[in-house]
């Protein structure tokens, strides 16, 4: 006969993994188990990938974390990473970040920082390399470029926003959901829209 504890613990794990903010109100009797998980994999995960991981952090076993010498990914304290994200470095990551489930980064060549309070939302897509377009050559022949992606401190991308390569987006800015942004983003800006335009101050 299972034990119906370790089923109900294999189900907030699955929860975790998804929800990962929860990590931060368990109780003490089930933070016990969770933090022996997370020390376990993030060890693990250190080990296998040139990977750097903050205090009291959240990453879910479900994440994809790809990190090879030379694109090296950073994670600040109190930080979390959801399941069935995909990052791959080089990757900058501040403190108190929040990275929903099925978020894509991908660093390029000159990589991604998310400054420290980012939250970005579930299916956002931040790709900091481009192809070239020339109809002389199929693209997957053409040259690629990466300038680099820089989000702000206190930033909040809605779900399913894409930030292409080149951008900044300034501090305390809002993107609105399904927006694509293609243009840098003021300090203080609500955007929304393809191509993401400006919505109002946040003043």
């Amino acid at each position: 006969m299972s034990d119906p504890l370790l089923k109900y613990r294999e189900q907030h794990k699955h929860r975790l993994n998804y929800m990962p903010w929860l990590y931060w109100t368990l109780k003490p009797k089930h933070l016990q188990w969770a933090q022996a998980w997370q020390e376990e994999y993030q060890a693990y995960l250190q080990e296998m990938e040139t990977v750097k991981i903050g205090k009291n952090c959240f990453i879910s076993p479900l994440a994809h974390i790809f990190a090879e010498p030379g694109r090296e990914i950073i994670i600040g304290d109190n930080t979390f990473i959801a399941a069935d994200c995909t990052l791959h470095g080089p990757i900058n990551i501040g403190n108190e970040v929040a990275i929903n489930h099925h978020c894509t980064l991908d660093g390029g060549r000159a990589g991604i920082t998310l400054h420290d309070q980012v939250r970005i939302a579930a299916y956002c897509h931040l790709y900091a390399f481009d192809h070239g377009m020339d109809i002389s050559q199929p693209i997957y022949q053409q040259p690629v470029r990466s300038l680099g992606i820089e989000i702000g401190q206190d930033v909040w991308l809605g779900a399913h926003v894409g930030v292409k390569d080149g951008i900044h987006v300034g501090n305390h800015a809002i993107v609105g959901m399904q927006s694509m942004v293609t243009k840098n983003v003021a300090e203080k800006q609500v955007v929304a829209g393809n191509p993401a335009q400006l919505i109002r101050m946040r003043e």
